[in-house]
């Protein structure tokens, strides 16, 4: 077995080996407006919900080109954001908002997405999502010395599901057909090969 020390490594091969083993990572589609009104919309495979109470998601977010992305530095100046939950039947939009765009492009209308305004935040999600979460920043953590990513904590404020998902409060995984990230190009469904294991006791 082969065994790494990661401050021995290059950012690159820590990033091939921690995308490549944790998998598959739910993709966080982010939401937000920036001062100047612009809407942003991108993909994060560095999210998940880590609390159910308080009701709280995380987002890693970094760099490009030596200045902050777009998403938080909106992130920053609003203090909220959406999270549009990725599934099969808008995936393609989704990769279409991953690309490299300036500050003054509006994702969604590159992609072709409706935008809707929260309800309660002041951000946008998409409008042919299944499902999306409305979002206030709780903190936003440096990581490194000096900071090269940021860990934003949002506590959910709204959630909004489509009816046909639903059996109460109870999502239906088959219905929803979220979409995980591998590492790489490498995508998957939940829907294939879905299983159930009951917990003992």
């Amino acid at each position: 077995m082969a065994t790494f020390q990661l401050s021995d490594l290059a950012g690159i091969d820590r990033y091939k080996l921690l995308t490549g083993l944790i998998v598959p990572r739910p993709i966080g589609w982010i939401g937000t407006v920036g001062s100047a009104g612009v809407r942003n919309l991108a993909p994060y495979s560095f999210f998940n919900c880590v609390s159910a109470t308080p009701p709280t998601v995380v987002v890693g977010t970094g760099h490009r080109a030596g200045s902050p992305k777009d998403t938080l530095s909106n992130l920053r100046d609003t203090g909220v954001f959406t999270v549009s939950i990725v599934t099969e039947g808008v995936v393609e939009a989704m990769n279409a908002t991953s690309g490299e765009f300036p500050p003054e492009v509006d994702e969604f209308t590159e992609a072709g997405l409706t935008a809707v305004t929260g309800t309660t935040v002041s951000a946008p999600y998409v409008g042919e999502a299944k499902a999306a979460l409305e979002c206030e920043v709780n903190q936003i953590v440096p990581l490194g010395d000096p900071p090269t990513s940021w860990l934003v904590i949002g506590d959910v404020r709204t959630i909004h599901v489509d009816d046909d998902l639903l059996d109460g409060t109870r999502i239906d995984p088959a219905r929803l057909e979220a979409i995980g990230r591998f590492a790489g190009a490498g995508y998957c469904t939940t829907t294939d090969g879905l299983f159930t294991l009951e917990r003992p006791g």
